[in-house]
């Protein structure tokens, strides 16, 4: 507890020193504000809703590929270890624990805390963090990311995600794979089909409007991450037992695919792709002049973007 509360307290150092540097730099580009600070660590790069991707580097780019397969495989590590140790019948914290929603809030605690712990990252800030095919096509469709970048993205967030699960099962075993864990399946609960698409898209389009409103504020923007860690507690708690809280095609598809359970699997593909992408017709249509960072979650100043085209300045000698 004591090692979270230094995080929290160094993530708000960190959210009010970066607003203070860029009120007193005034509107002035991302390359000024990252070479002229003496120490920055978050730098919001401004750009138009929509507008053109700015042509990022093509050097060494499948690194930000292969990390967005790392967070997402990170991320499905996670959920699969949480679950195994709270709902697994052999797990002595299973039995520790007998109320289910209890566990419930342990595992969305723990969940949302990988998320945060991801975002903010230094490899979570290279590539920025998106873990999720629905968010990446939201930032193709608002001119945020080149579409080579999202195909890459979006192929390395699925291949990440399923290698995830099966060094899980390799790891653990019948535990992993059979009820009640199940791979970590997300599927509907019994004749609700129509009510978890309904949650899935509200849910998705939530943490949508979120990341634009926040991403598109200088003093809310080092805050994002930590809200996506947020809506994720509230999410896990409240929903898991309608559709499973998935909101992320990657995220479903890899414990479907080595489990053979197909099960509504098209609720989980339609959903968190339309939620999010008719937020961002309605956010571009509202305020389509309003300024807003690149495809990054956390846009750092010591981390290049291969979408806006920043580069961080060059170290003294």
């Amino acid at each position: 507890m004591p090692s979270l509360i230094a995080v929290s307290a160094k993530i708000r150092g960190l959210a009010l020193r970066t607003a203070s540097e860029m009120f007193s730099n005034g509107a002035g580009d991302v390359h000024r504000a990252g070479s002229k600070a003496s120490d920055p660590e978050f730098a919001i790069a401004p750009v138009h809703l929509p507008g053109p991707v700015a042509p990022g580097s093509k050097s060494c780019e499948w690194q930000e590929y292969l990390i967005e397969a790392w967070v997402l495989g990170c991320f499905m590590i996670s959920i699969g270890v949480v679950v195994m140790l709270l709902e697994a019948p052999p797990s002595a914290v299973h039995t520790l624990i007998p109320n289910a929603f209890l566990r419930r809030l342990i595992m969305a605690a723990a969940l949302g805390l990988t998320a945060v712990v991801l975002i903010y990252s230094p490899w979570g800030q290279r590539s920025g963090a998106h873990m999720n095919p629905a968010v990446t096509l939201a930032f193709l469709r608002l001119g945020k990311i080149a579409p080579r970048h999202a195909v890459g993205y979006i192929a390395a967030q699925t291949v990440g995600g399923i290698v995830a699960i099966y060094m899980v099962w390799l790891a653990f075993g019948a535990t992993f794979s059979m009820p009640p864990v199940s791979f970590v399946t997300t599927v509907p609960s019994e004749g609700a089909v129509l009510a978890a698409f309904c949650a899935e898209l509200a849910m998705s389009a939530l943490l949508m409007l979120m990341l634009l409103v926040f991403m598109s504020e200088r003093r809310l923007a080092p805050y994002t991450g930590i809200m996506v860690g947020l809506l994720i507690f509230v999410f896990v708690s409240i929903e898991v037992p309608l559709s499973g809280m998935s909101i992320n095609p990657a995220r479903t598809l890899a414990s479907a695919f080595p489990a053979h359970r197909w099960t509504s699997f098209w609720l989980y593909l339609v959903a968190p792709v339309l939620g999010m992408q008719l937020v961002v017709a309605f956010f571009a249509w509202l305020a389509p002049s309003h300024e807003a960072s690149c495809a990054k979650l956390i846009h750092s100043s010591t981390q290049r973007c291969i979408h806006c085209g920043f580069e961080p300045a060059a170290k003294a000698d």
